[in-house]
């Protein structure tokens, strides 16, 4: 019997194969559940079972691939109805109307709210390195995971939700900075959690199992 497919959004930016690499790990270890498929064929990623979205780089350019792509309204529609999504890094920031990054520029509007350059004077910006989640609210990528668990950063900008009953997780740098959010069917985490040892390993298994 034919695998259902786990869709990994390529449109020429983001850390594809290590996050490849990460999920086809626990698809060995879990059995191999899912046909795990890097692409940018909009009938592939329309009809997989799930669907991750990672992202590295300028919100700018990650917006102007994915038009260029074909991708923006793919990946509206896969959302929208109910495919489990997971957005990661610039993944997550993509999800929201826009980014201060790149002024003007809209992004996937699939979480209302905007992306804000991080304020924290007496630190250094990027935030890179580890750092603890404080969860706010339940998620299912996070079952399971002990207290304040740490994950691996890289970014200046984080994501400020119109309701912020949808961010799931918060780390501190220079006050609360937005590591996760949640609305259903999509997830994103602004942390990697390919780069994330054990914990990471064990939230992307999260999602392919429980989301």
């Amino acid at each position: 019997m034919a695998l259902a497919t786990l869709a990994i959004i390529d449109y020429g930016m983001g850390n594809l194969h290590s996050v490849s690499k990460a999920l086809a790990r626990l698809n060995t270890e879990n059995g191999s559940r899912y046909d795990i498929i890097i692409t940018s064929d909009p009938s592939v990623i329309k009809s997989a079972a799930k669907v991750v979205l990672p992202g590295v780089g300028a919100f700018g350019d990650c917006m102007a691939n994915l038009e260029s792509y074909g991708l923006v309204e793919v990946i509206q529609e896969v959302a929208g109805r109910g495919t489990p999504f997971l957005g990661i890094c610039l993944g997550l920031q993509l999800l929201f109307d826009g980014s201060e990054e790149a002024p003007g520029v809209p992004g996937l509007g699939i979480i209302p709210g905007m992306v804000r350059k991080i304020v924290a004077p007496e630190l250094k910006i990027p935030h890179m390195g580890w750092n603890n989640l404080e969860f706010r609210t339940q998620s299912q990528l996070f079952a399971g995971l002990k207290v304040m668990p740490y994950v691996y950063f890289v970014h200046s900008y984080h994501a400020v939700p119109d309701n912020q009953a949808v961010v799931t997780a918060v780390t501190e740098y220079g006050g609360a900075v937005t590591a996760a959010v949640g609305c259903g069917n999509v997830q994103a985490v602004q942390f990697h959690p390919e780069k994330s040892s054990a914990t990471g390993l064990a939230i992307l298994a999260n999602f392919v199992r429980c989301v």
